[in-house]
Parts: structure tokens; C-alpha cells; sequence
């Protein structure tokens, strides 16, 4: 009896030391937002294209050995938001669309795996591509009942006490959900102990000034996100800037490890618009951060996890549009997104207002490559000359809204030809219930392997750092 006690207690402890070697150190959980498994796979069919074949050319994740995919509705709605979608990847419950960190009757505050992180003495990053209280990165530090509440989402970093927030900076940060002027953001994350660096620049110089950092982009830059891949120049602050930063911040003087999120989340605006090869250039950049990620991952093992997923699809893009060709090469025609091509035709409006014909198809061909690289149907240069007409010879206002621009209508029919002409199709301008992908390396990856509902995964994610969600 005593013999089969001791075996026991040898197997139990056997089991607690393999647990234990499998709790990582550091977990990067990495949210592509808007990126469903078409916005992964045209990436990759995409790449190779241009590489002249067919198939596919890898992204850093798509390697990774671990691949599944999860659910992504709410409960109030089969399709989701990014409020519902980031706070079930957030905190293991699945809630109306809309709220941030909360339950569906919106009274009770649920607790996001990034606190469990913090509990368990790990520094934690929250990073976005996008403005930091922006509904993703929002459902990982607070807790408000609606995610338009951008002053009040703000304020909840001072409650979390996390390391490090980057993104482009904050939507409201004068102005509370009443539409009342309030004590500006920055002040009081500054008298918090925030070092507030505007810039990855004066992130290199200020970084070793303080324990907590907040990255974001210059102050004379946009706040609401950082430009689009396909139209960012030397010195604007970029996504890999941001996860570099991130990790170099986390890791500094730290024995303990570390929790960051990232988010690449114009990967969801690029496909609200239905811009294509904008989209692409998202995915592309996300995986640029990824790339860090995995370089950390090479340098410790066996104690990482990297785990990337989405919240949701968007746009229910469809590859492939009747024929057996595909055409995604010719994305790489374009020059710029959709709403700086919006801004060139404003800009030529305004410059020349009696634009010619000619004058606006030589723009377009220029940006896009219509009529000098690929042919343009004559039902689309139909209602591209029809809209020229009102918009330049009648000076009629032509626009078209997607849910976070509102573009020239001549650029959006013009990216559509594009679209057209690459056998890229879309269902819509919002969300869709497609199934969200999941990849995974490292320290507990294992646990990724299956189907899963969304909600699993920070569960998971728990269970490793020994943790349990509300």
C-alpha cells in the first residue's frame, strides 16, 4: 500500500512539473481585427501571385503548428461587433454587442485575462493599431456598458495599473459620453505615473524615464489610428514599432514575464470599406508584428505562447467571382488606400475644378492602374464617367460612407473596378458570422488544437497561468 502511495505522489508530482512546464512565461495574444480565414488565405494567394505561381506563400502564423478556428456571435446577435468580439477573446463571456467588459445586462464588471496576468505578477501591454480606447483594446482593461463611452473607457487604465498601452492615441480625451468638457486624459495618466512618448522617436529617448508608458503618435498626427500600411512614409509610427517597443518595455528589469496584446485593427476598417488591396496590406502589416513576436518566441521557447485570432470577420469576402482565375495580383496595382485616393480626387477638385475626363481617368490609372494596366468594363467606366459628371461638372456632392470613412465616390467605384477586375468579391460592409482563425506556438499551444467557441480561448488562456475568469 505504502509502495502504491508512493507511486502515486511520484505521478501526481510528475503531472504538477509538466503543468508547470508548460505555463508560459510570456504570452503574446495577438487579434487581427476583421480577419477571417479568406483575409488570411487572400493574403497568402495574394503573395504568391506576385511571385508569379499559384498557391499560396506563407504568413509568419500560418506556420505556426498549431491552426484551428472558433465562433464569433454574441448574444444579442448572430453576427458581432468588436465590443462583444474583443470582450468574449477578453474575459471568457460572451455579451450583448456593443459592451465592453461587462455581462449582457450590462450591471455586473467581468475580469479580462490580462488581470489575471497582472495577479499573477506578469507585466501587461496593450497595443493596437488603432486609437487605445478603441472597443478591442478596451475589452482587456475596462469595464463600460457601452463602447462609444471612449473618456470613461480612457479613465479605466488608471484602474488597471498596466505597463504598457500603445495605439494612436485617445478619440475623447476632453470630453465624457454627456458631451461634457472634462480634466483632459493625458494629465491624469501623467499624474499616474504615465510616461506619455508621442512618437516612436521620443519613445527611444523617454524610454528609460518611467515604468509605465503610454506610445502614440505625434501629437500634430491623427489620434483616431495610424495610417494605413499601403500609405505610410518614413517616420510614421507603425504596428511593428509599437510590439517592439512593447516587448523591449516589458521585458526591462523583469523576472516575472509578461501579457501583451496586439491588435491590428485596420485590418477591419480596409474591409468595412471593401478596400482590397488595403486589406491585404493590414494583414501584411499585422504579420509584421507577429514577426516580432515569433523573433521573442526563437529567443525563449519554452516559455512563450503566441496565440493570433480574430474577433470577427468583416466585409464576407469571397475569392474568386465566377471563374476559375484568380486575378489577386492585380491588387498590387494600387498605390494608395481607398480614402487617400479619396483625398488625391478632392484635392484634384479643388486644384482644378473644371477637370477634364481625361484629366481624372489619367489619376486613376496612376493610383490604380485602370485602362493602362487592366481593361475597365464598359458598365464600370459608365458610372465612373457618370459620377465625374456630378461631382465635377456639376459640382454635386457624391459620397460614399462605410462605417469608419466617408470617401469620394469616384475612389470607391474606382477600387470596386479594381476589386472586379482582381476576382475579389464582397457580401457586404459590416461583419459576418464566418468562423475566426486560430494559430498557435509555444507553452500550452496544445490546448488550441480543436473547434472552439470563442470564449474558450481566454478560458484557456486562464487555466495556463492558473487563473479562473468570473
Amino acid at each position: 500500500m505504502k509502495k502504491i502511495s508512493l507511486l502515486l505522489g511520484l505521478a501526481l508530482l510528475s503531472m504538477s512539473f509538466a503543468n508547470a512546464q508548460q505555463r508560459p512565461k510570456y504570452i503574446f495574444y495577438m487579434i487581427g481585427d476583421g480577419m477571417g480565414l479568406n483575409q488570411v488565405n487572400l493574403t497568402e494567394m495574394y503573395l504568391a501571385e506576385t511571385e508569379g505561381r499559384i498557391g499560396i506563400s506563407p504568413l509568419v502564423f500560418t506556420q505556426f503548428p498549431v491552426a484551428s478556428f472558433a465562433t464569433s456571435y454574441s448574444t444579442s446577435n448572430g453576427v458581432t461587433d468588436s465590443g462583444a468580439g474583443g470582450t468574449a477573446l477578453a474575459v471568457g463571456h460572451k455579451t450583448k454587442n456593443g459592451v465592453i467588459g461587462m455581462d449582457s445586462t450590462k450591471t455586473k464588471s467581468l475580469k479580462s485575462i490580462a488581470y489575471i496576468a497582472q495577479e499573477k505578477g506578469m507585466k501587461v501591454g496593450i497595443t493596437t493599431s488603432v486609437s487605445i480606447d478603441h472597443a478591442t483594446p478596451a475589452s482587456f482593461y475596462a469595464n463600460q456598458p457601452d463602447r462609444d463611452m471612449y473618456y470613461e473607457i480612457a479613465n479605466d487604465i488608471v484602474k488597471s495599473n498596466f505597463d504598457f498601452f500603445g495605439g494612436s492615441g485617445f478619440l475623447k480625451p476632453e470630453e465624457n459620453h454627456k458631451k461634457e468638457k472634462v480634466t483632459p486624459i493625458i494629465p491624469i495618466l501623467q499624474k499616474k505615473g504615465y510616461t506619455v512618448a508621442r512618437g516612436f522617436d521620443e519613445y527611444n529617448k523617454m524610454k528609460g524615464n518611467g515604468n509605465k508608458i503610454i506610445l502614440t503618435n505625434p501629437e500634430k498626427e491623427d489620434a483616431t489610428s495610424l495610417k494605413y500600411a499601403l500609405d505610410q512614409k518614413d517616420g510614421d509610427l507603425t504596428l511593428q514599432q509599437i510590439t517592439k517597443a512593447a516587448i523591449e518595455s516589458l521585458n526591462k528589469d523583469n523576472s516575472k514575464g509578461f501579457f501583451l496584446m496586439v491588435e491590428g485593427g485596420k485590418i477591419d476598417w480596409a474591409c468595412h470599406a471593401n478596400d482590397g488591396a488595403t486589406a491585404v496590406k493590414e494583414v501584411l502589416d499585422f504579420n509584421l508584428a507577429v514577426k516580432e513576436a515569433f523573433a521573442f518566441y526563437q529567443q525563449h521557447p519554452e516559455e512563450t505562447l503566441i496565440i493570433v485570432t480574430a474577433d470577427h470577420e468583416t466585409g464576407g469576402m469571397t475569392l474568386g467571382t465566377g471563374s476559375s482565375k484568380l486575378s489577386f495580383k492585380n491588387l498590387a496595382l494600387q498605390k494608395t488606400s481607398q480614402s487617400e485616393l479619396s483625398a488625391k480626387i478632392s484635392a484634384l477638385r479643388t486644384s482644378s475644378p473644371n477637370a477634364s475626363w481625361e484629366n481624372v481617368k489619367t489619376l486613376l490609372s496612376d493610383q490604380l492602374g485602370l485602362w493602362s494596366a487592366i481593361q475597365v468594363s464598359k458598365e464600370d467606366e459608365k458610372l465612373l464617367h457618370d459620377t465625374y459628371l456630378k461631382s465635377f461638372v456639376n459640382h454635386e456632392s457624391e459620397q460614399s460612407k462605410s462605417l469608419y470613412a466617408t470617401d469620394d465616390k469616384l475612389a470607391t467605384l474606382a477600387v470596386k473596378a479594381l476589386n472586379k477586375a482582381s476576382t475579389l468579391g464582397w457580401g457586404s460592409g459590416n461583419h459576418s458570422a464566418s468562423y475566426i482563425p486560430i494559430f498557435a506556438i509555444g507553452a500550452g499551444s496544445e490546448k488550441f488544437t480543436h473547434k472552439m467557441e470563442n470564449v474558450d480561448i481566454p478560458k484557456k488562456v486562464a487555466d495556463l497561468l492558473g487563473g479562473q475568469l468570473d
